[in-house]
């Protein structure tokens, strides 16, 4: 938070509003009040809060009435809702149409500084996005992600406008398109990137096991704990926790998980000790959560705590512009790790990698031209050594115009990889291919289009 934070304190209650300005302004933010939703409504007119905190329950107009009025017309603004557990329901049901998050009181002091510091970067993020020209690229201090083609620039543009915030991350896409690269590039590329890096499959432990990861357990817990353990969170302190296939966790598990995001705070398995966590939660899933919400099989409110800033990736059918570079550098990686001699792929093999489907996305990408690199015989990377389900839909498919002409493939990747050895130096890069740099600009501009 670089300007001085200003959050609009809406309540009836002079005392409470009074309490919670003076503590505010012990944080170093400013504070505004209003007694009312219609005030409040008013106010928001006439300023641009960077968040409002408001409660439910006021004569005049009450809070959900008001925040209605607020999110109509700055849909951008985080509200939270301050209520009683007996309205609950009705703070949920808010977040449903677009309110931040919800507190109950007695508020939480830790939680509602922490609430609100992560409203407040959410709106960063939504305001940097609208300054950013479209025209301007990703200014990311490193990326390990490769692709040019549309879709994927866009992707790095979101990973650049989130990666600085604190603000929780669930990232959606298919098996295999590379959700935990994402996830890297956003700690990597954040203020804790020199904090751990941990990540925690959910998928692939028991819940018994599962809960012992991330929480931790004391010795004595369970068969087997000869020894106090720390757990994923604690191991991710002024780090980042990434949950991979959060969607895969049962409905008692998912009730522990919130309980860590909204206290910050947690409890070994066995002990008594309660514990605060400080690390950034990123998760991601291949399931739609919004329907497994619907469904009954993921926590409505958990969903909503995860899903601060949503971040896609596409499938690599949908990015087949990006094939020939990918193809490139794991024909490269492969080559050193099995000790080949590869001179590169014929057209005909890359048309058919540019027009398989690619079920698996680049995992499945991978994997194949690992298996072609290790069963090629000769110079060249051919059709014959990929997987058989990618040489048969190859040659059945009759749908040419996704494509990219076999010539031209090898030319961007000749270009970009040309671009790479050359830290983007697009003049020396010119120089190396034999051409003018107006025309090498001409081509990298055509690639994006």
């Amino acid at each position: 938070m670089g300007k001085q934070v200003t959050i609009l304190v809406v309540d009836d209650e002079q005392v409470h509003r009074y309490m919670l300005c003076s503590m505010f302004k012990e944080w170093g933010w400013k504070c505004v009040e209003a007694d009312d939703g219609k005030t409040a409504v008013q106010a928001v007119g006439k300023f641009a809060y960077d968040a409002v905190l408001m409660d439910v329950r006021m004569a005049r107009m009450d809070g959900m009435e008001a925040f209605g009025e607020i999110h109509e017309t700055h849909p951008a603004l985080p509200v939270i809702i301050m209520t009683a557990y007996s309205s609950v329901d009705a703070a949920v049901e808010a977040i449903k149409h677009g309110a931040y998050d919800y507190l109950t009181k007695p508020l939480d002091f830790d939680r509602l500084r922490l609430t609100l510091e992560r409203a407040v970067d959410k709106k960063q993020v939504e305001e940097r996005k609208q300054e950013v020209s479209k025209d301007d690229k990703p200014k990311l201090a490193s990326t390990a992600i490769l692709g040019c083609s549309a879709s994927m620039t866009e992707l790095l543009e979101m990973i650049s406008y989130v990666a600085p915030t604190e603000a929780t991350v669930l990232i959606n896409g298919e098996s295999g398109t590379g959700k935990e690269l994402v996830a890297a590039e956003l700690h990597h590329n954040s203020e804790r990137c020199n904090g751990p890096f941990v990540k925690v499959n959910c998928a692939a432990l028991a819940e018994s096991l599962l809960e012992s990861e991330l929480f931790g357990h004391e010795k004595g817990a369970f068969t087997g704990a000869d020894q106090q353990r720390e757990g994923k969170f604690i191991q991710a302190t002024r780090g980042t926790l990434f949950l991979d296939e959060i969607g895969e966790t049962s409905q008692a598990m998912q009730v522990k998980l919130l309980r860590v995001l909204q206290e910050q705070e947690l409890q070994r398995v066995g002990g008594q000790e309660t514990i605060h966590t400080d690390a950034r939660i990123i998760a991601a899933t291949n399931r739609d959560l919004e329907k497994e919400v619907r469904d009954g099989k993921f926590r409505e409110d958990l969903y909503y705590r995860l899903n601060v800033v949503t971040v896609t990736v596409p499938p690599l059918r949908n990015r087949r512009d990006d094939i020939p570079l990918l193809v490139d550098h794991f024909v490269r990686k492969f080559a050193v790790k099995n000790r080949r001699e590869v001179a590169g792929v014929t057209s005909e093999c890359m048309d058919l990698l540019v027009s398989y489907s690619w079920p698996g996305n680049v995992r499945e990408l991978e994997n194949a031209i690992e298996r072609g690199v290790i069963l090629m015989r000769g110079e060249y990377l051919t059709e014959k050594s990929l997987p058989l389900p990618v040489q048969k839909q190859g040659q059945g498919s009759d749908n040419k115009t996704d494509n990219l002409p076999s010539l031209q493939a090898q030319e961007k990747v000749l270009i970009l990889r040309t671009l790479e050895e050359t830290g983007g130096n697009k003049s020396e890069a010119a120089r190396r291919l034999g051409i003018t740099r107006k025309t090498l600009q001409n081509k990298l501009h055509k690639y994006h289009e």
